[in-house]
């Protein structure tokens, strides 16, 4: 895939799924190849960014997401709280920079970002973890643009909105918002001024071709997103795709550089369900494009690697921290 191709599909918003399609199917040796390729004429070499995601608000949210231990609907042993303290979020974000996360993303169990002085109190963490040197991200469900402005204005980096997957197989996991609610909230991000970081999940069920198509649709956002992140299903007892099956690691591979081609300038993010990738697997993730990670203990409610392990994984392969 030569670098003026790319150019003239980004330019000209010519992905088709039969164009992406090609993609994801090549022998996987060539799409790594040809992925590597494409990492090395736009991104830095052998650097990740860590960043890391605080669970701010935890549980009781009214979505029917069958994926998340967040929802009202399903009996989860997580732990449910209210929003936390400024002081309890900023010492959270300062010990992330101190293990070298330069990104602090606030994630918060609603369907949509309150307008009440929560809300005023999410601007307030924003310039907080802006003055600690870092860049700051949220994920609060849907926002208006008002609300999205008023992020901006804060200092908000970059604001995560997933589409999750396909839009066609969007309604099979979730039923209580539609996927032109998902790119509304999208667009109002981009039209502030907000770097938009938005992925998908594998593992929900989905086909080949609803991978296919979702990452279609997020290398057709204008703009692009800054940050792609890939989760892994992270299978959560009492929720309703605890049973699916796992997926095939060479999906993920497959997913990783597919992304980086297609949206070249973009950090693909390893995100959920680390934890039970082998380092193998990681190191061939980064081998396809994959230039950040979400580091700490906890990712929202799921077990993710610690530092320690990160920093051991990144030394064996000679990566560095951006």
């Amino acid at each position: 895939m030569q670098k003026t191709i790319l150019d003239e599909n980004i330019k000209n918003k010519k992905f088709t799924k039969e164009f992406v399609s090609e993609i994801y199917n090549l022998p996987l040796l060539d799409l790594v190849y040809k992925a590597q390729t494409v990492h090395r004429e736009y991104q830095p070499l052998n650097k990740v960014q860590l960043c890391t995601l605080g669970n701010i608000k935890s549980g009781n949210c009214p979505e029917d997401c069958k994926y998340c231990p967040q929802s009202s609907r399903y009996n989860t042993e997580i732990e449910k709280y209210k929003l936390m303290p400024k002081e309890d979020v900023i010492k959270e974000a300062t010990l992330a920079k101190e293990n070298g996360s330069t990104r602090f993303c606030m994630g918060a169990a609603w369907r949509n970002a309150p307008e009440n002085e929560e809300f005023n109190h999410i601007l307030e963490l924003v310039k907080e973890v802006k003055n600690l040197g870092m860049e700051a991200c949220c994920t609060l469900g849907m926002l208006t643009q008002e609300q999205a402005n008023k992020l901006k204005d804060a200092g908000l980096t970059a604001y995560n909105h997933n589409l999750d997957t396909s839009e066609e197989f969007y309604k099979e996991v979730i039923t209580t918002r539609t996927y032109k609610d998902r790119l509304e909230t999208i667009q109002y991000v981009a039209d502030a001024g907000i770097q938009v970081c938005s992925g998908g999940i594998l593992g929900l069920g989905e086909s080949v071709e609803d991978r296919i198509e979702l990452f279609r649709t997020l290398a057709n956002l204008d703009p692009q997103p800054e940050s792609v992140p890939i989760n892994v299903l992270v299978k959560v007892e009492g929720t309703p795709l605890f049973g699916n099956e796992e997926i095939d690691p060479f999906d993920m591979v497959r997913s990783i550089a597919t992304a980086r081609i297609l949206m070249p300038k973009a950090r693909v993010r390893l995100s959920a369900g680390r934890l039970q990738m082998t380092d193998e697997l990681q190191t061939l993730c980064f081998m396809g494009g994959a230039n950040s990670i979400f580091t700490g203990e906890k990712l929202l409610t799921t077990d993710n690697p610690s530092f320690n392990a990160d920093k051991k994984l990144f030394e064996k392969l000679k990566i560095e921290a951006m």
